[in-house]
């Protein structure tokens, strides 16, 4: 019988805390289940207090992760973490770009120091990290997986301007990554998550019926979480994606193929 889909290898998940200790975004999500198919994970935010939540949530079901605080905007931060990883655990496979902000507006009226940020955090962090994390991938046994996460607001843009411009560059990024890291058997990815329902969103006091609203904006009349885009996560990092790079991948519960524009 087959063991953990990532039984040896380590992985760096960034933004793996939460904005609610008790709540489960995209990256603890990922950080989690990814502990439980075998991978030793470093859990980094920008504060590490939220990812000291998520440390305890692996180590409560017996799996092996350690905390990093880091700014993915800066890449001396960005090199440290993958120097962190490599020294605790002696190899890299694995690197899940999550860390991501949002930004509303259109050309005229969004701020110049939002727009300038949300490219800084949501394009530029995930560069830096891919650039510190291929050569310690390549250095390991050769060979990884990058997963970045992007959005649908890149695919059906809506009064998100900033924020859609930025998840459009993320798509473009993986794209350019899998092309020239191919040959050296590095794969990247994208997912493009749907309207799920994680910290980020209720913790900024989303009303019940907008809830509801976007619950039915899917095909599939559920509510995605963070833990399907964790799934999506550990199944593009593990070798039954093999034969798989430089796809956007949805996780949307159908709502690209049939919901109007959501205002």
């Amino acid at each position: 019988m087959p063991g953990p889909r990532l039984e040896g290898k380590v992985a760096i998940v960034t933004g793996a805390g939460s904005q609610l200790d008790e709540g489960i975004g995209n990256g603890r999500a990922a950080a989690i289940l990814m502990a439980r198919e075998g991978a030793r994970v470093l859990l980094v935010d920008r504060k590490p207090e939220p990812a000291e939540a998520t440390l305890a949530m692996i180590r409560a079901e017996g799996g092996e992760a350690a905390v990093f605080g880091a700014d993915v905007t800066i890449s001396a931060d960005c090199e440290a973490m993958v120097r962190a990883a490599v020294s605790r655990w002696g190899r890299l496979d694995i690197l899940d770009n999550n860390v991501g902000i949002g930004g509303a507006g259109n050309v005229v009226d969004v701020d110049e120091a939002l727009w300038d940020r949300v490219m800084a955090v949501n394009v530029k962090g995930m560069m830096l990290a891919s650039k510190h994390a291929i050569p310690a991938m390549l250095a390991s046994d050769g060979g990884g997986a990058i997963i970045n996460i992007a959005s649908i607001a890149a695919l059906r843009p809506s009064r998100l301007t900033p924020y859609a411009t930025s998840k459009g560059a993320v798509i473009a990024l993986t794209q350019a990554m899998a092309v020239d890291h191919g040959r050296q058997g590095i794969r990247v990815n994208c997912i493009a998550p749907g309207p799920v329902y994680t910290p980020m969103v209720y913790a900024a006091g989303m009303a019940d019926e907008q809830r509801e609203r976007r619950r039915n904006s899917s095909l599939l009349k559920v509510e995605g979480t963070g833990w399907d885009i964790g799934h999506a996560v550990v199944f593009l990092a593990s070798k039954e994606a093999r034969y798989i790079t430089g796809v956007v991948l949805p996780v949307d519960g159908g709502v690209l193929l049939s919901s109007p524009d959501r205002r």
